[in-house]
């Protein structure tokens, strides 16, 4: 209970029996204490700034790096296949096509599972190891040697990197209010932005100046360098990162009870728990899921251009290394723009216009890609578009956990089946840059707008429904800014 005998939601509600006795005696020895339930204001205040202080220094950095090298080893095959793989594999452009869906097919079967699994679990643990499995699966690249071998591994690999992601958003919505929400997953999202950035650099370096060292080709030296650096992440984030807000050894008591406190206004929850079957039933119930999922779906099938991105270089005339620098600049451009949109939206506490705002320049920066034939143009229009589409991502995922809304259970399958379901577009979105259609990739162009075209109308729709519905907005103070906002 709090000083104004409000109910707190349990923390222990979200793990195992194993840990469940540990967490609810920390819990009750907080909030039975006399000197923390006796707060002022002001102190409440102050103590709230310190904790989001340290929650941003201990819980983001860390889940930062750890997704870069996901978002690293999920998409260097695309620097692979310029780097010469296609070439020593024998890929048609189908088979290119195949490799690449085949990950997202593991991805979606296993994504639900995985957050049933995190939401009684410590993420501590379990995302680290997970991380660890992934990066040695990337290593292991370096045995493939035909191109059944890699629709394998790809597979595999779309199985364990299948929880991260979903597991990280139901994570941060257990730390993290509403209105500090799209900031905090735009920081968490450029590290796949910069993850591109860094991985043209990188495969550049690798496939010009290590093909044949060792007798191994290029291609295969940047699958391990790349795994390597992901075990050691792994093995560094079990030591670093933290659990949940009532479990953290590096918040005093007080601190402890202030980040629970802080969120008690925006659950519903009663404290009871829900089995996995009931979490499930509840999820598929909502209709937001549903949408979501759908909307999501459109925004990733528009994002599989990434995995392009060097190919569609190539067709401006580069080749080789240039091609794969020439990649930098569009993430670094996505990167600057996914921010600044983030914090507007924070700043103003507003998301769904913003969404769309950044898929209507995406569409638009599509229909120019078709349009135009001059480089520079195209160029131009490219980084817009990824732009465009980066910016709106990380709103769309904070928008959509927040929508979805309590109990804990119900909230992280539901992320999970809009993450999973969501990705399902990768699975033919993959497949519409087929290599016939170049230089011009009329077909990739057109269905890449008419995606991100269904994301903004299909955010519109939530929008007004919603509104319709006429959801609750709990007024709360805003910390970072010292001001009252709508959560």
């Amino acid at each position: 209970m709090d000083a104004k005998g409000t109910t707190l939601p349990s923390m222990a509600g979200m793990l195992g029996d194993d840990t469940k006795t540990e967490i609810a005696e920390i819990e009750h020895a907080v909030m039975e204490d006399t000197n923390v339930a006796r707060l002022d204001p002001e102190r409440m205040a102050e103590l709230e700034k310190t904790v989001l202080r340290k929650m941003d220094r201990r819980v983001m950095p860390m889940l930062w790096v750890m997704y870069m090298f996901s978002y690293l080893d999920r998409t260097n095959i695309g620097n692979a296949k310029v780097g010469g793989m296609e070439d020593d594999l024998e890929l048609s452009s189908s088979d290119y096509s195949t490799a690449l869906s085949i990950f997202f097919v593991g991805y979606l079967l296993a994504e639900v599972p995985s957050n049933m699994i995190l939401s009684r679990s410590r993420p501590s643990l379990y995302l680290p190891g997970m991380m660890l499995v992934w990066g040695s699966m990337t290593v292991a690249t370096i045995g493939v040697n035909t191109y059944g071998g890699l629709v394998a591994i790809r597979f595999f690999l779309g199985i364990v990197e299948a929880g991260y992601f979903p597991g990280v958003v139901y994570l941060l919505s257990c730390w993290y209010k509403p209105t500090e929400m799209a900031k905090r997953l735009a920081i968490f999202y450029s590290a796949s932005i910069i993850s591109g950035a860094f991985g043209g650099l990188l495969a550049g370096a690798i496939t010009e100046y290590m093909d044949g060292v060792g007798g191994t080709r290029g291609w295969k030296w940047l699958f391990v360098i790349e795994g390597l650096a992901t075990i050691v992440v792994s093995l560094v984030a079990a030591f670093v990162l933290p659990d949940y807000p009532a479990t953290t050894k590096w918040l005093n008591e007080e601190e402890r009870y202030v980040a629970v406190q802080r969120l008690v206004t925006l659950s519903s929850s009663d404290g009871e728990r829900l089995s996995h079957w009931q979490s499930f039933v509840v999820a598929c119930k909502d209709w937001k899921t549903w949408t979501f999922a759908f909307a999501y779906q459109m925004i990733s099938g528009a994002g599989t251009i990434s995995y392009f991105l060097p190919t569609l270089a190539v067709t401006l005339g580069y080749k080789g290394r240039d091609a794969q620098f020439m990649t930098v600049p569009i993430y670094v451009a996505a990167a600057i723009c996914s921010n600044i949109t983030a914090w507007h939206a924070d700043r103003v506490n507003e998301r769904p216009w913003h969404m769309i705002g950044a898929f209507v320049v995406a569409a638009a920066s599509f229909i120019a890609c078709a349009a135009v034939t001059n480089t520079v143009a195209r160029y131009i229009c490219i980084c817009l578009g990824a732009s465009g589409i980066w910016s709106g991502l990380p709103i769309f995922l904070s928008y959509a956990s927040n929508t979805i809304g309590e109990p804990a259970e119900k909230r992280a399958v539901a992320i999970a089946m809009v993450n999973g379901l969501g990705n399902l577009a990768s699975v033919y979105g993959s497949q519409v840059w087929p290599s016939y259609d170049s230089p011009g990739y009329t077909i990739g162009w057109s269905t890449t707008t008419a995606m991100i075209s269904a994301a903004a109308v299909t955010v519109l729709f939530v929008r007004l429904k919603v509104g319709k519905e006429g959801r609750p907005q709990a007024v709360v103070p805003d910390p970072e800014q010292g001001s009252t906002e709508k959560a």
